[in-house]
């Protein structure tokens, strides 16, 4: 017999998956100890397991996937059987959503094409900025956002930190999609109009290694190219050339109500979970990690919960490596909630211009 720790390691699915499979009686442990509740699994049940985890790779509904299963364990899986026609007809379907993705996107490139065709009949403004930014305001903005620059290569403008100045003000943002990081810096001697543009993170990096003291750097900004100097040093490169998302539009949040964070516990909390995604639990008073499908039951294999909790508390799930970054921002931090599909915002007390948002993830995946 296999205990339940053991099954989601040798299957792919993960505990959490099997607790959640096991409550919509798709796969059932061939035990369960009626004084304990710990689930074990027969021997045959592993390959069972494995084309669950594939089948729902694979996008199939849970429904399709019951009959998928029921007719793998018994005779019905030759040619002209049910399950060939479940995996034909699932196919089908994803075809069918693949060329109505397609005709939907073609029509977004058209409505693009044509924005950015009335968009040029202007000329549009040269950037140019010269301002002075304190420098370890500077510094401490950069190391508040850079953890959220993104890597995808077929993105490269989230490849890079966006310098926005306005007025006295340098925000920078970062975003790789499933979190954004704000921040910003005060500055002097731009009087100009709003410019911005997209650092590189080499670039930024290289900015970041020249701010080392408390003298103030110069920062400027010329079309594409931009470079920063401080105490006779300097670095200097292009700006990337796309635009950036509209940050300021995807802040844009209904107001939710704050926790304040015990820093140190959580982060003990979370460096305990090593899956991609956890559950947090969410009191008046308290934050605490947890698996995403904890039940007492399960608890002995050490992948249940890592904390006690109210079960009154909303749960929402996370990346719990994403919120770690996030949470090194600071010993004192707040979470304001808005539901469990809209992002949460960590930032520390007192200050608005500086927070990072984090996209929520499913628990039941």
């Amino acid at each position: 017999m296999h205990s339940v720790g053991e099954m989601g390691r040798d299957s792919g699915l993960g505990v959490s998956a099997l607790r959640f499979y096991d409550r919509a009686g798709v796969l059932v442990p061939a035990r369960v100890d009626p004084v304990t509740g710990y689930r074990w699994y027969a021997p045959e049940q592993l390959d069972e397991a494995r084309l669950l985890a594939r089948l729902r790779q694979a996008g199939m509904p849970l429904a399709d996937v019951r009959l998928v299963l029921a007719g793998w364990a018994g005779a019905d899986s030759g040619d002209s059987g049910l399950v060939p026609r479940l995996l034909d007809g699932h196919l089908r379907r994803l075809e069918r959503e693949l060329a109505d993705a397609r005709g939907a996107l073609s029509t977004v490139r058209a409505l693009l094409e044509h924005k950015e065709s009335s968009m040029t009949t202007t000329t549009a403004p040269t950037r140019t900025a010269r301002l002075t930014v304190p420098a370890a305001e500077f510094a401490a903005a950069l190391d508040a956002v850079r953890f959220a620059v993104g890597n995808d290569p077929e993105l490269p403008v989230l490849g890079g930190i966006l310098f926005d100045v306005e007025g006295a003000d340098l925000h920078l943002v970062a975003t790789d999609r499933f979190r954004m990081a704000v921040a910003c810096a005060s500055t002097g001697g731009h009087a100009g109009e709003r410019v911005q543009v997209t650092v590189p993170t080499p670039l930024a990096d290289a900015m970041r290694a020249l701010l080392t003291d408390g003298s103030e750097a110069v920062l400027t900004v010329d079309g594409d190219a931009v470079e920063l100097q401080t105490q006779g040093r300097r670095a200097a490169g292009q700006a990337l050339g796309e635009e950036f998302p509209d940050y300021r539009r995807l802040t844009r949040l209904p107001e939710g109500r704050r926790i304040t964070l015990d820093v140190p516990a959580l982060r003990r909390a979370l460096a305990g979970q090593d899956g991609e995604r956890c559950a947090l639990v969410l009191t008046d008073t308290v934050v605490v990690a947890a698996d995403p499908a904890a039940d007492s039951a399960d608890d002995r294999d050490g992948t249940g919960a890592a904390g006690g909790f109210d079960a009154a508390g909303d749960r929402v799930g996370v990346n719990p490596a994403f919120l770690l970054d996030a949470l090194a921002a600071g010993e004192e931090m707040q979470l304001e909630y808005v539901g469990p599909r809209a992002p949460l915002v960590l930032l520390r007390p007192g200050t608005e211009d500086t927070f990072s948002l984090l996209m929520p993830c499913t628990l039941d995946a």
